[in-house]
């Protein structure tokens, strides 16, 4: 198949790719690197002709809620209509567990209008939403590290190797149209906290971890809010396997 890549160059993207062209397919990389820009529609037309699928794996830059929710609104519906147009059979959207439950957070906020479009969009689809990658409590502490300190809430989570996402990713492209997937999320339940003192000490990095509800993460995300719903998919990677890599 011919499928393209929203957000080809970043992490998950360029797993993505990867997991697309070991099973054989023609994949076209959707980026501004490569003269693609969503937010404009720049290209997308180009980039789309012959595409039987599209996964979007994109990522808005930081902002408050009402720019992010412009980012991603924008960047999709220009995706959506050029996809539209050229003909493209199934739209793959990467979304996150317990999106619709988490209503103060400004990036969540983004990834419920990009669902809204989807679901409500021209082009048939599927939703997947993972939970919250293994390096993810690691890239938070150093949101916030300040002199050797980061706060950091004690979230409860299931998280996922980034490369387990994109296997599932790529399958699901290939295939037809599931409507919302069922959560897809690592082996074990995780604090945060926890994953990321034990992710700095295996790279050696040194700093003092304050557990608090910051304003990052409030009490509303706290609990099983961000556990994976019933009849959840369980990918292999444990946190544990991933970490013996980072060492």
């Amino acid at each position: 198949m011919r499928i393209a890549v929203a957000g080809a160059t970043g992490n998950i993207g360029t797993l993505t790719v990867a997991a697309l062209e070991r099973g054989g397919h023609d994949v076209v990389r959707i980026s501004r690197s490569v003269g693609v820009d969503l937010s404009t529609g720049e290209g997308l037309d180009t980039a789309l002709s012959g595409v039987e699928a599209v996964v979007d794996v994109t990522n808005g830059p930081p902002a408050d809620r009402e720019g992010t929710v412009a980012f991603f609104g924008t960047a999709t519906g220009n995706l959506l209509a050029a996809e539209a147009r050229a003909g493209v059979r199934h739209h793959v959207l990467l979304s996150i567990v317990g999106v619709d439950r988490v209503e103060g957070n400004a990036h969540y906020a983004g990834k419920r209008e990009q669902e809204r479009l989807v679901s409500a969009g021209p082009v048939p689809w599927t939703i997947v939403p993972a939970a919250q990658f293994h390096d993810f409590a690691a890239m938070v502490a150093s949101w916030t590290e300040q002199d050797g300190v980061a706060t950091v809430a004690p979230l409860l989570m299931q998280p996922i190797a980034p490369a387990d996402v994109a296997d599932v990713l790529a399958e699901i492209a290939t295939g037809e149209p599931h409507g919302r997937y069922v959560d897809v999320v690592g082996p074990d339940p995780q604090d945060l906290v926890d994953m990321a003192r034990r992710t700095n000490e295996a790279r050696g990095h040194s700093v003092k971890l304050v557990p608090t509800w910051s304003s990052l993460f409030g009490t509303e995300m706290a609990g099983n809010v961000m556990l994976a719903g019933e009849g959840a998919r369980i990918a292999p990677t444990t946190f544990d396997q991933w970490l013996a890599e980072q060492r």
